[in-house]
This record gives structure tokens, C-alpha cells and sequence, in this order.
């Protein structure tokens, strides 16, 4: 009996645990480098993008999607945060290249309640939190801007649009005189007589060339108005 519990002992104390292995293995994965992996010296990790991290990658190994319940495991198994500027943390066995290492990491004895707890990488996740308030704020000052962008957009087409309603009964008007131009021109040539293949002057030209000059000036207004 005693050689079994030794046994056991033996074993449990040479597997590491598997807290520890989950993470080593995203830690190790290639293909999520991106979001974790190794430092550049390899004697610790960096998570890149916390918020991706916890949604796309804690649920594929924990039975969590939290990334402030990470770290604070992390903490139990006495890793640092080693980077004010990134999540960045360390242990001494936890190496790249030196999975051996793992099992002679021990998980912390919990505290007794009169005991301060020190726990520099809880004190991480509340930092955690106040990224993802700064973050959600970020997002909503970007909506803001994207909100008036589309108000000013509105208002100038709004102005585009009266312009190209004017421009149209310009041209609608300036087609009208046109019309009333060759009116005036066939009606004169039906009207006036001729003498040996000459049309004679008769009543009512004077007063058809007045209407004429009168349509080409308004012509003329339409033409400078829609050139401005």
C-alpha cells in the first residue's frame, strides 16, 4: 500500500500540471503567434490581443472564455508580469525549448485570511479590465465621429441635390425658349409673302423680332447663370 502511494507521488509529482501544459501549448502553437507566444528571448510569453485571446483561444483548452481568471492562474503557479507596456509574464522553469521544466512548477499554497495576499498579476487583471472600459470607449468615440461624417454627408447632399434640381429647370426653361425660337422663325416664313421668290416685310415682323431678342437675352441669362 505504501509503494503505491509512493507510486502515485512519483507520478504526480513528475507530470506537471495541466494548467501549465494547456498553456504551453498555446504558447508553443505557431499558428496563434499573432495573438501569443514566446518572447524574443524565450523566457516567457507575451499575449498580444488579450480580448482575442480570451474569446477565440481560452475556450479551446479551459473551460473559460475570462482572461482575468487566466491570469490570476498564472499568479498560483508564480509567474510575473515582467512588462508595464504589454501582457507580458515569466517563470523561471517555464522556458521555450524546456518542456521538461513544467514539472517542477509547484502551485502556491493558498493564504490564510490573515494574510496579505501579494499578487502582482491580480493586480494585472483589474488593468485588464480598465483596457477593455478604455477600449469600449475608444469604440464609442469612434462611432461619435462616424455619426456626424454621416450628418455631413446628408447636409452636402442634400446641397448637391437642390442644385441639380435648379440646373434642370434651367435647362428645361432654356429648351422651352429654343422651342419657341423655331416656333416663331417657321411662323414668320409661313407668314411673310414673296414677290419673284423675295419675302416682303408685312405687319407683325417688328413685333416678332422684338420676341426674338427678348428669347435670345433670356437665353443668354439661363446660359450665364448655368456656367456659375
Amino acid at each position: 500500500m505504501a509503494d503505491d502511494k509512493g507510486l502515485l507521488e512519483h507520478v504526480r509529482k513528475s507530470t506537471p500540471p495541466p494548467f501549465l501544459l494547456k498553456t504551453y501549448m498555446l504558447v508553443e502553437d505557431p499558428a496563434t503567434d499573432e495573438v501569443i507566444s514566446w518572447s524574443e528571448e524565450g523566457t516567457g510569453f507575451v499575449v498580444w490581443q488579450p480580448a482575442e485571446f480570451a474569446r477565440d483561444l481560452l475556450p479551446t483548452l479551459f473551460k473559460h472564455s475570462n482572461f482575468s481568471s487566466f491570469v490570476r492562474q498564472l499568479n498560483t503557479y508564480g509567474f510575473r508580469k515582467v512588462a508595464t507596456s504589454r501582457w507580458e509574464f515569466c517563470n523561471d522553469m517555464f522556458r521555450k525549448g524546456d518542456r521538461e521544466l513544467l514539472r517542477q512548477i509547484r502551485r502556491r499554497k493558498a493564504l490564510s485570511n490573515k494574510q496579505q495576499p501579494i499578487a502582482p498579476i491580480q493586480a494585472t487583471a483589474q488593468e485588464f479590465e480598465e483596457d477593455q472600459r478604455s477600449s469600449s470607449t475608444s469604440s464609442s468615440s469612434e462611432f461619435t465621429t462616424l455619426v456626424d461624417e454621416n450628418k455631413r454627408l446628408k447636409k452636402e447632399n442634400g446641397i448637391l441635390s437642390t442644385e441639380l434640381s435648379s440646373m434642370k429647370r434651367k435647362c428645361k426653361d432654356l429648351l422651352d425658349l429654343v422651342a419657341k425660337y423655331a416656333n416663331l422663325e417657321k411662323e414668320e416664313e409661313n407668314e411673310r409673302p414673296k414677290l419673284f421668290g423675295v419675302r416682303l416685310e408685312v405687319e407683325g415682323d417688328r413685333e416678332r423680332k422684338r420676341k426674338r431678342a427678348e428669347i435670345s437675352e433670356s437665353a443668354n441669362i439661363l446660359l450665364s447663370q448655368s456656367c456659375k
